[in-house]
């Protein structure tokens, strides 16, 4: 099969498109994706760079976000038939072998190995393009705001980098929660995309501090209080925006967190 290929971590030319990689074969638990659409996630540079501490089997074909068509399906395989349409959960929740497009080969290719129990049937009304965008962002996404965050309608929830793939997904789902949503981004073009998908509030946080904004907004919180500032605050950045990020939450808000892309150990103020 033709499949895009790394054999070390490197820059953009370590990907190689290989023409003749072995096709996968199927154990009897798995089943063999035909490989319709695959998008392009941040994790996947990741992958490519390398990451201090994860050890990437080489070699390795990336693509963590892909949906598809089975065509092979293993002796075990009860629930599934050739022919489905099926989106990949790229997370082993199972065997906690890891993420197939980084433990294992991704959608980067015309066919992939799929332990069955990463399967979730696509409906006929969503295509595969649409489906290869929705794993690893809508998933991080409805765990930190659903799953964990709780959050509900009426909350003031403080989105921070809004327009990225995780944070355009937190702004959605806070607006069908029926929350009063702000979206923090560093252009105006940013922005102006971000009111479109349902953004209540613009911040561009290059022209304005985040916590003189919401002050000026919403009121200084105070410890003794349950008002003034915003309910929740989505912060995946880390960095010099952990501090005022507390800062701007009422006492019992919450903090949501899947990341750290501008520091994983922030100063921190534990009053």
């Amino acid at each position: 099969m033709k499949a895009a290929v790394i054999h070390e971590h490197g820059g953009p030319g370590s990907i190689k498109v290989e023409a003749n990689f072995p096709d996968p074969k199927p154990g009897p638990e798995d089943v063999i994706v035909r490989v319709r659409a695959t998008s392009l996630n941040y994790h996947d540079l990741f992958t490519r760079r390398g990451m201090p501490g994860i050890k990437v089997p080489m070699p390795c074909i990336m693509g963590i976000d892909f949906a598809g068509e089975i065509v092979e399906t293993g002796s075990a395989v009860k629930d599934w038939r050739v022919g489905d349409r099926v989106l990949i959960d790229p997370l082993d929740r199972v065997n906690h072998g890891g993420l197939i497009g980084e433990m294992s080969h991704g959608g980067l290719a015309e066919f992939c190995k799929v332990p069955a129990h990463h399967l979730v049937k696509l409906p006929d009304a969503i295509t595969h393009e649409e489906a290869s965008c929705l794993p690893v962002a809508y998933g991080t996404a409805v765990r930190m705001m659903y799953t964990i965050g709780r959050v509900k309608e009426g909350e003031k929830v403080l989105i921070l980098g809004a327009s990225g793939g995780v944070g355009t997904c937190c702004v959605q789902l806070a607006k069908l929660a029926g929350c009063e949503v702000i979206a923090c981004a560093s252009s105006a073009a940013k922005l102006e995309r971000l009111q479109s998908l349902g953004a209540d509030h613009l911040l561009d946080y290059t022209q304005h501090k985040l916590t003189d904004w919401v002050f000026e907004k919403y009121g200084k919180p105070h410890r003794r209080f349950y008002t003034r500032g915003v309910d929740v605050v989505v912060n995946f950045t880390g960095g010099d925006t952990w501090v005022p990020s507390l800062r701007i939450l009422h006492r019992q808000g919450r903090m949501l967190t899947c990341g750290a892309t501008a520091g994983f150990d922030p100063k921190e103020d534990i009053r």
